[in-house]
């Protein structure tokens, strides 16, 4: 797809990303990278007595699943690099509880071309949980695409 035609579909839901397993080890693993390990994220025993009742995903972790979700759920686009700009808004709406599954729905907000040849794109990304009605986090995401 090339810009003119990304642009074109600003309002649009783009795509949904394939399924991601939040199990167990990549909440570990993501603790350890951090250095948050705080026990509602890496202590089952002790999480069980949380509100929780077991073990959840770091918001941070569930955020940064949007990267992969990008991959397969927004519409591959002919440029040479896509930057991560940051972001307008992101909510935390409900925990994710290891050994879900998350996803991404993309719906492009808007796109301006900033300088020539190089576009800002902000997203709607919606993650949902597998079986849940409420969705884990919802963020406004903005991408750089250069030419």
């Amino acid at each position: 797809m090339k810009l003119q035609e990304l642009q074109a579909r600003a309002g649009e839901t783009l795509g949904t990303s394939g399924w991601f397993d939040i199990g167990q080890d990549r909440i570990n693993r993501f603790a350890d990278a951090t250095e948050d390990h705080q026990f509602i994220h890496v202590d089952p025993e002790k999480a069980k007595d949380s509100p929780f009742g077991q073990t959840i995903a770091h918001g941070f972790l569930t955020l940064s699943m949007l990267a992969p979700f990008l991959e397969t759920g927004f519409p591959k686009v002919e440029v040479s690099m896509t930057v991560n700009y940051g972001f307008d808004k992101v909510r935390f709406l409900a925990p994710v509880r290891s050994g879900r599954h998350i996803r991404g729905h993309f719906k492009l907000l808007r796109m301006e071309e900033k300088r020539p040849g190089q576009w800002q794109a902000t997203q709607e990304v919606t993650v949902e949980m597998e079986g849940e009605d409420k969705p884990a986090a919802i963020a406004e995401w903005v991408i750089m695409l250069f030419a």
